[in-house]
């Protein structure tokens, strides 16, 4: 069986080209991981997002343990059958849900007792039972059972959050075993201290993982806050090892992340803005709410290769909006991903001939300019 294994391909400064080879196919890198949560990336089919260029996949451990359960998506075949995609995809372990349920939860040593959000049934997430789940879903990524507090929030909270997740690193990769074609990432907390930061990155790399993330940002810290920790976040961690900043973010966080050595994101922003009548091109973010579309014939985006930008006018995305009609959301996703992938493509092509500070330069110019002006 093919091994996980990561292969830094060029740099370019701190940005890295890279491929992640795994069983199931390569992920290019950088790489942007689309959020399908429940087993679906919304408004989108599994091949529509492959054809904007996604390697990758994210699923979230908790949602899929409350439904339709872990154990039945294994007698049903798998995640990757159950959903049809045949792409890798990575498994978030609960951990930020255990931050933002806080109302619902009581936290310990042992783990996370909660009531589901959905019917107030009982549950007990510990490090055994996420590693258990996402044995059960059959994810390529398997990511270790944390703990975020949510920012801001004193050195003395972040400190003991921090310390409970590294031991909860080293059960989760107990529990994990051995299982060739399969990848644990750990994930590195700390808040915005760099001592801590270090200490956690320490307790990772003796525990030894096949990959390393970078958590508990994009939690209310602000984006220069988050670029703080990023200038040391990552050189904290092994250049031989992918890394993975957890739930960012919008099209300059991306960029700034990688910019800073970051090779992988995953991030709702681009299907929840979607179906909120958001677009993000390349002359920054388009709200197709606004009555200035109304009789718009243009595209979109004229340098976009998606459905929504190549076979309909600002008119009509306005028109399904506006009308409530589902094929908004599905073509301004559409739009979305694809934007997104884009974005990601154009870096790995930058990096790899050693261009990243031009490409980075005409990205931002490109947003300064703004959204083209009405007809």
């Amino acid at each position: 069986m093919q091994r996980f294994e990561f292969t830094l391909k060029a740099t370019d400064g701190k940005a890295r080209l890279g491929e992640i080879t795994t069983p199931r196919g390569t992920i290019r890198t950088p790489a942007f991981m689309p959020v399908g949560t429940a087993a679906t990336v919304k408004a989108m089919m599994p091949e529509s997002v492959a054809s904007t260029g996604a390697d990758i996949l994210l699923g979230n451990t908790y949602h899929l343990m409350l439904r339709p359960g872990a154990e039945r998506i294994d007698r049903l075949g798998g995640l990757h059958k159950f959903m049809n995609w045949d792409k890798p995809i990575l498994t978030d372990s609960g951990g930020f849900q255990v931050m933002s349920l806080s109302g619902l939860r009581k936290l310990n040593e042992e783990g996370v007792r909660f009531k589901s959000h959905i019917d107030g049934s009982e549950h007990h997430l510990t490090p055994e039972r996420s590693m258990e789940i996402q044995k059960l879903l059959g994810s390529d990524i398997v990511m270790c059972f944390d703990e975020c507090p949510a920012l801001p929030a004193t050195e003395e909270r972040v400190a003991q959050s921090m310390r409970m997740s590294m031991r909860w690193a080293q059960r989760s990769r107990d529990a994990f075993g051995d299982r060739p074609g399969h990848a644990l990432f750990g994930i590195q907390q700390g808040g915005v201290t760099e001592e801590l930061r270090g200490e956690s990155a320490e307790a990772l790399k003796a525990i030894g993982f096949d990959g390393y993330a970078i958590g508990g940002l994009a939690v209310g810290e602000g984006q220069e806050a988050m670029f703080g920790v990023l200038d040391y976040a990552p050189d904290m961690l092994p250049t031989d090892r992918p890394r993975y900043l957890m739930g960012v973010g919008k099209p300059d966080d991306i960029v700034g992340a990688v910019k800073r050595g970051v090779d992988m994101m995953d991030c709702v922003l681009p299907s929840r803005s979607g179906r909120t009548g958001q677009a993000f091109t390349r002359h920054g973010v388009v709200n197709l709410k606004n009555a200035r579309h109304a009789d718009d014939p243009r595209p979109l985006d004229e340098g976009c290769a998606c459905p929504a930008c190549r076979n309909y006018s600002r008119a009509y995305l306005h028109h399904v909006y506006r009308s409530q009609e589902m094929i908004s959301g599905m073509l301004l996703t559409w739009h979305n991903l694809q934007y997104f992938q884009d974005i990601m493509a154009g870096m790995r092509a930058a990096i790899a001939e050693g261009r990243f500070d031009a490409w980075e330069a005409d990205f931002h110019a490109g947003r300064a300019e703004g959204d083209i002006p009405p007809l």
